[in-house]
């Protein structure tokens, strides 16, 4: 597939990145500073800082999907909702690929009508991006686009690619013990097969060993 992945210099998208040119993808990589993507066979950096949703829609126009992997700076996290709203406008313009997001955890239930943000396991400093992840969930939802939102396990963090987790829909997953956790490699094996066998169109997922 022709892929346009914004975000591919981040921790998670240059990952996912990788994942997609390991297996055979063609990817359009757009980010603020394209010369920061990695070098890699089949793939050709843009510069997109998604301020302009003309400007995205020409970069995704001829894509068959789109990921989002977008990362706001720590001191303004709203930056992830203007983002989203002129990549919902751009794919609008653009005849609509479909639009895979790299989400968040927080709006995810730990117990039934609570949310994994309001679950008092959760310091106040997430907060902000917590809020930033859910308002532009808010907004998918109410878009009529071909979405799909993947939110990722409470803890997200680098580690080895196994191959070997769970999926959900919209409750938070957890093992034996409690925890809730999935690297970046395994979420990257995840958001590729729902790219290429797509099973949560419109719907959002979720991941955790």
């Amino acid at each position: 597939m022709k892929v346009v992945l914004y975000g591919a210099t981040g921790k998670v998208g240059s990952i996912i990145l990788k994942e997609l040119v390991d297996r055979g993808h063609m990817v359009i990589a757009a980010a603020r500073t394209p010369e920061k993507v990695q070098k890699l066979r089949n793939v050709t950096a843009v510069q997109d800082n998604l301020s302009d949703p003309k400007k995205t829609a020409s970069i995704v126009k001829d894509a068959d999907a789109v990921i989002s992997a977008c990362g706001p700076p720590p001191d303004d996290t709203n930056q992830l909702v203007g983002a989203t709203d002129c990549l919902m406008r751009g794919i609008e313009e653009a005849g609509g690929p479909r639009l895979i997001v790299v989400g968040g955890a927080g709006s995810l239930f730990v117990a039934p009508g609570v949310m994994l943000r309001d679950s008092g396991h959760v310091p106040k400093e997430w907060i902000p991006i917590i809020d930033a992840h859910i308002e532009a969930f808010r907004k998918l939802k109410q878009s009529g686009i071909d979405w799909t939102y993947f939110s990722p396990a409470a803890f997200f963090e680098p580690g080895e690619r196994t191959g070997k987790f769970r999926l959900g829909k919209d409750d938070l997953i957890t093992d034996a013990q409690g925890n809730s956790r999935i690297s970046f490699a395994d979420y990257a094996i995840a958001l590729v097969d729902e790219l290429e066998n797509a099973q949560h169109r419109r719907g959002r997922f979720t991941i955790g060993y």
